[in-house]
C-alpha cells in the first residue's frame, strides 16, 4: 500500500495482504496497520488499485470495513476483487469504479492518468499523479512482454510521452532487480506446455499461479489440441477462471470442463487436471493430491505432474516436499528453472533500466521487493543517470516530503503489521505469537492445585498435566519430583497470603521453571491453575 497526499487529498495505491512466515504461527494472513489513514480519513479519495494479485488487492476487504472509500480498478481486478467483497458481506455498500488505461480522474488537487503494462495477469495499469509540485508516477508490477498473448501490448509510447513531459518522482518495482537481461516472452510457454501434453502417457497434473490468466488459456489451449478434459482444483483457480472466463479474458470450448467426480468416466490419456498449489501450500490441492488426501482424485504411478511456476523465495522448502512426496507415489514430475515452462512476470534489468530512462525521473524510489532487491535498484538507477542523493530507499512508514521541486524523507508515520487469525482482526499481538512459539518448541505444563480457602491446605494431590514437554509414561519419576515440589511450596506458602492467588502461581511457576530446566534444559510453559475450595 502506497499513500500519494497534497494538501488535503489523498489517494491509495493499492491494499494488498501477505501470507505468515514460519515465525507466524496460526496466522492466516498478515495485512497494513491504517492507524495514519484513519486519522485522516475525511482525507481520503479513493483506492486505485494497479492488478488483481493478492498482494495488491488481498487487504481490500478488511480496509473497507474500517474506510469505506470508492474503488478504481481495471475489468478484471474489479471481477476478482467483487469475489472477496462478496464472502465479507460488502459487495452491496461499495463504490466500485471501472478504469482502463485511457481513463482521467481528478481528486482534488490531484489529476491521475494512467498507462498499460504487461505483467502475469491481464489488465494491468501504471499509475501517473498529476501533483502541483510534479508529475509522480508509480509503475505497479511490470514487464516489458513485446510479443504478449492476446496482443495485450504495452503502452510504451504513453511511458516515453510521460517522460518526455518531466517526472519529478518515479515508484518502480524491485522483485527482479538481481535477475541480469530480459524476461522471455510468455508467448513461448504455450508451445512447451503443448509438447509436454504430447509426451504424457497417463493423466496430466499442472499447477500454476491460478491468476496467471495467460497461463491458464495456453493449458487450456493444450489440452484442446492434445483431446484432454480438463479438471478444475482449488477453489482460487475455479474463482479465477469463472471470472476470466465470464469477462472474455479466457475462451474455454463447451464441453471441455468436466468435474472432479467425473474423471474416472474417461480414460487417463483422455485427462488433465489443472491445479492450484504450485507454491507447496499446505491445504492447496496438489500438496492434498501430493499426500492421497483430496477426495476422488489420486494421482497413480505414471501420471505427470508439471509445475509450470517456479518458487517464490521463501517456499523453496515447501515446493521440494510436494515433489519428493509426488516422486514416492511414481509420477513423471516436471519441475525446475531449466525446462522452459515458466517465464516471470516482473521486470529484469534491462526492463527496469528501459523503464527508468523512459522515465527520466528527478528523484526515485524502488518499491515493492526485499532490501537486497531495492539496493539493487537504486545501483541500476545510478547506471542511468539518477543521481544516488535522488534516489530513497524507504522503510514502512517513512515519508518523502518534496516541496518547491525538491524531495526530502523528512520523517515516518505509524505503521506496522496486524494479522488476520480466523475471525480475529488484531487480537493476535507479538505477546500471543510468542507463547506460541514457546508451546511449539518446549510444549506445556499444567500444575492444578486445589485449596482449601480458610486455611491454604491442600485439599487433595495436585494434578500435572504435561503436553510437548515429555512423554508422561516415560517420565514418572519427573513428574513425580515436580509434584512433591508443588506440595512442599503450597506448605511453605499456608497461612501467609493464602488469599492472593497470584503469589501462589507465581510461586509455583518459579519453583517448577528451575525444577525442569536443571533436569531437562527446557523451558516448558508453566500454566498454574489454583482453585479454592
Amino acid at each position: 500500500m502506497y499513500v500519494i497526499q497534497y494538501g488535503d487529498d489523498i489517494v491509495i495505491v493499492d491494499c494488498g495482504s501477505k501470507f505468515p512466515d514460519e515465525s507466524s504461527l496460526g496466522v492466516d494472513l498478515i495485512i497494513q496497520d491504517i492507524a495514519y489513514l484513519k486519522e485522516n480519513r475525511e482525507k481520503i479519495r479513493g483506492l486505485l488499485v494497479t492488478h488483481g494479485h493478492e498482494d495488491h488487492i488481498g487487504g481490500i476487504p478488511y480496509f473497507l470495513k474500517q474506510i469505506n472509500v470508492p474503488v478504481y480498478a481495471t475489468r478484471l481486478t474489479l471481477g476478482l476483487i467483487k469475489i472477496k467483497l462478496k464472502e465479507h458481506g460488502l459487495l452491496r455498500n461499495t463504490d466500485l469504479q471501472l478504469i482502463n488505461g485511457d481513463s482521467s480522474l481528478n481528486f482534488g488537487t490531484m489529476d491521475v492518468t494512467f498507462f498499460k503494462t504487461n505483467h502475469s495477469i491481464p489488465d494491468c495499469l501504471g499509475i501517473v499523479f498529476h501533483t502541483p509540485e510534479g508529475i509522480v508516477v508509480h509503475t505497479g508490477d511490470f514487464k516489458f512482454d513485446f510479443t504478449p498473448i492476446n496482443d495485450d501490448y504495452a503502452d510504451i509510447n504513453k511511458m516515453a510521452e510521460i517522460g518526455s513531459k518531466g517526472v519529478l518522482l518515479l515508484l518502480s518495482e524491485s522483485t527482479n532487480a538481481e535477475r541480469p537481461g530480459f524476461n522471455p516472452s510468455e508467448r513461448i510457454i504455450g508451445k512447451k506446455i503443448e509438447e509436454e501434453f504430447r509426451k504424457a502417457r497417463k493423466k496430466i497434473f499442472i499447477s500454476t499461479f491460478a491468476s496467471n490468466v495467460h497461463r491458464v488459456q495456453q493449458v487450456v489451449d493444450a489440452a484442446y489440441k492434445t483431446n484432454r478434459k480438463l479438471v478444475l482444483l482449488g477453489r482460487s483457480m475455479v474463482n479465477v477462471v469463472s471470472v476470466a472466463e465470464e469477462l472474455g479474458y479466457l475462451h474455454i470450448p463447451e464441453g471441455m470442463i468436466i468435474e472432479k467426480q467425473d474423471i474416472n468416466q474417461f480414460d487417463p490419456e483422455e485427462v488433465a487436471i489443472l491445479c492450484t498449489g504450485s507454491q507447496g501450500e499446505a491445504m492447496a490441492a496438489l500438496s492434498r493430491l501430493s499426500t492421497s488426501n483430496f477426495r476422488q482424485v489420486e494421482i497413480h504411478p505414471d501420471d505427470t505432474v508439471i509445475f509450470a511456476s517456479s518458487p517464490i523465495p521463501g517456499n523453496e522448502k515447501n515446493v521440494t516436499q510436494v515433489i519428493d512426496n509426488l516422486l514416492h507415489l511414481g509420477a513423471n514430475v516436471i519441475y525446475g528453472s531449466g525446462t522452459g515452462l515458466h517465464v516471470s512476470g516482473h521486470a529484469c534489468q534491462e526492463e527496469l533500466k528501459l523503464m527508468l530512462t523512459l522515465m527520466k525521473p528527478k528523484y526515485f524510489m524502488p518499491i515493492h521487493g526485499e532490501f537486497r532487491m531495492l539496493h539493487k535498484h537504486r545501483s541500476l538507477a545510478e547506471s542511468v543517470g539518477i543521481e544516488l542523493d535522488n534516489i530513497f530507499i524507504m522503510n514502512n512508514g517513512d515519508v518523502i516530503e518534496i516541496t518547491g521541486g525538491e524531495a526530502r524523507q523528512t520523517k515516518s508515520v505509524h505503521s506496522g503489521h496486524i494479522f488476520v487469525d480466523g475471525l480475529g482482526i488484531g487480537d493476535v499481538g507479538n505477546v500471543v505469537l510468542r507463547d506460541r512459539k514457546l508451546l511449539s518448541e518446549e510444549g506445556i505444563v499444567i500444575i492444578v492445585v486445589t485449596i482449601n480457602r480458610k486455611n491454604g491446605e491442600l485439599v487433595s494431590n495436585p494434578d500435572i498435566i504435561s503436553r510437548g514437554f515429555v512423554y508422561r509414561r516415560d517420565a514418572e519419576e519427573l513428574m513425580q519430583e515436580v509434584n512433591e515440589l508443588v506440595i512442599k511450596k503450597v506448605a511453605e506458602l499456608q497461612g501467609v497470603n493464602r488469599n492472593q492467588q497470584g503469589i501462589v502461581r507465581q510461586t509455583l511457576k518459579k519453583a517448577t521453571e528451575q525444577l525442569l530446566y536443571v533436569e531437562t534444559k527446557r523451558r516448558p510453559m508453566i500454566l498454574p491453575v489454583v482453585i479454592e475450595v
